[in-house]
């Protein structure tokens, strides 16, 4: 495992925000996750593990949407205090920078949902 990390460390394409670093190798492969969230982002394994936790089910509901490769995100110090919506809006956004996960369609609300239209606007009560 620690050979298929240096791979994407050293040849994969590295984009960064002050939450994590994404480093993503084009390898053909189904996109898979790798994470490295160390002692000095969170001292306190249940905090490193709940960053874990979030950046992987975020992962897991992108995974359609990305394209092929090897992703490996490396947590910063600031994600120990950030909550699980920001960690997972925070990869969400780092992906769609670094070019893995297309920008959301215009007047689309769901991700993955194309066919959507915008909302109508609720019928009014007729009062009878």
């Amino acid at each position: 495992m620690r050979a298929h990390f240096d791979r994407v460390f050293a040849e994969g394409r590295r984009t960064a925000s002050p939450l994590m670093a994404v480093h993503w190798h084009r390898d053909g492969e189904p996109a898979r996750l790798g994470l490295a969230v160390s002692r000095k982002v969170d001292p306190d394994a249940v905090g490193r593990n709940r960053i874990k936790r979030q950046l992987r089910e975020q992962f897991r509901q992108l995974r359609p949407l990305l394209r092929h490769g090897s992703y490996v995100v490396v947590a910063r110090r600031a994600a120990a205090d950030a909550s699980g919506v920001e960690l997972r809006e925070g990869l969400r956004a780092i992906l769609q920078r670094a070019g893995a996960l297309p920008a959301p369609a215009v007047g689309v609300t769901m991700p993955g949902d194309s066919s959507a239209s915008p909302r109508s606007p609720a019928p009014e009560p007729s009062g009878e």
